[in-house]
């Protein structure tokens, strides 16, 4: 009898949660479908605003600075948008035509300095593993607590130092303006390099050959580099093109700083949705997909207009149920099926500063801690 009772609190145990996954399965079946005319609104609405906001900096730049600083502004904004309309296209969700998703993601990718198709691979590889921080920690890559602890005290501070807010500029401007020129370019230098050295030392073998024991660390195929390489070569010449016709020093003062702006604020809202107080961190034995989804990511309570620039993204966890979800419909199944996610932990704009300080991965409990915390626990184990 006492096995019995077991097997039957067991079954009675795992029937409601089959019978929550059945649910979720439906709703995302329901809302999973994307409407082209729909999308095209989004992005005329998008990109049109943001050519007139290029032409008001452009006028008041002798006028009115605070003009001029206010349509940087308003730039940053349209461009983060930018690269989560971008970001819809590279999971096939935007568009319901797939050479739509490609062309307008390779476009976006320009606009944003970001290369679609290949951070569309590394971002699909976070979909698949999130909540399992033994495969993805982030962005940033976040430590476990043994392996904080095994920091110098220098380490540890630029280790604080570099996930603070105030940062968040400069790993945008790295994010997407230095790192995608850079490792293209070094890794294009390093192909030429091993190609030329490996001709002069085996020049009986052929060039084709050479090329193909290239190990790449910047790519993973030949169509990665490829899309690199015209993403670059693309916004290189935008550059070019708008330097002439603006001036250099104009062009590049209001292009740096308003995707540095926005990268920044995307970096900070992408840490948050993953990164907040105890939120679920498992390794991967005990990882779940689910779970992953409706405790691992969290619910961006934001301003209505911040949604609209964020395209709805902050339904973080609607989207970790299935990225084919377009941005156009993620609120509408959020409501609908509202009484499915009550464990989703709900962070608003004023939190956001407390969540992006839980920056450390605590492997006993599962869940991401702040630094304080473990402090807390150092303390406890020591006193």
């Amino acid at each position: 009898m006492g096995l019995q009772n077991k097997l039957d609190s067991e079954t009675a145990f795992v029937a409601p949660i089959c019978d929550v996954q059945q649910q979720l399965r439906v709703a995302v079946c329901r809302h999973a479908q994307a409407n082209n005319a729909v999308a095209l609104t989004q992005v005329v609405t998008t990109l049109a605003p943001l050519a007139l906001l290029w032409w008001a900096a452009y006028e008041s730049r002798a006028s009115s600075y605070w003009l001029a600083a206010a349509s940087i502004l308003l730039i940053s904004l349209f461009t983060l948008r930018i690269f989560a309309l971008m970001h819809d296209c590279g999971h096939g969700s935007l568009f319901r035509t797939n050479w739509l998703n490609r062309g307008c993601g390779f476009f976006f990718g320009v606009l944003s300095g970001m290369p679609q198709y290949v951070w569309s691979q590394h971002h699909n590889f976070h979909h698949a593993h999130n909540g399992n921080w033994d495969k993805y920690r982030g962005p940033l890559t976040t430590l476990s607590i043994d392996e904080y602890a095994a920091l110098s005290v220098r380490r540890q501070r630029i280790y604080r130092y570099v996930r603070t807010m105030g940062v968040a500029p400069l790993g945008g401007f790295i994010y997407l303006i230095f790192n995608p020129r850079f490792t293209w370019l070094k890794g294009s230098v390093q192909f030429l390099w091993h190609v030329l050295s490996n001709t002069i030392q085996r020049p009986t073998v052929p060039v084709a050959t050479h090329a193909a024991n290239f190990k790449a660390r910047y790519w993973q195929s030949r169509d990665e580099y490829w899309h690199m390489f015209w993403n670059n070569i693309t916004l290189l010449s935008i550059w070019a093109l708008m330097s002439w016709t603006l001036g250099a020093a104009f062009f590049f003062v209001v292009y740096l700083t308003s995707v540095s702006l926005a990268g920044g604020a995307g970096i900070v809202l992408f840490t948050v949705q993953h990164n907040f107080e105890h939120s679920y961190a498992s390794d991967t034995e005990r990882w779940d997909y689910y779970t992953g989804a409706l405790k691992g990511s969290s619910l961006l309570v934001l301003p209505r207009w911040l949604h609209w620039f964020t395209a709805d993204i902050a339904y973080h966890h609607v989207h970790h149920l299935s990225a084919r979800i377009p941005n156009y419909h993620l609120v509408k199944c959020h409501n609908e099926n509202e009484h499915l996610f009550t464990d989703v932990t709900r962070i608003r704009l004023s939190s956001i500063p407390r969540a992006s300080k839980c920056i450390l991965w605590d492997t006993a409990a599962q869940r991401i801690i702040s630094v304080a915390e473990y402090l807390q626990q150092v303390v406890r184990a020591t006193g």
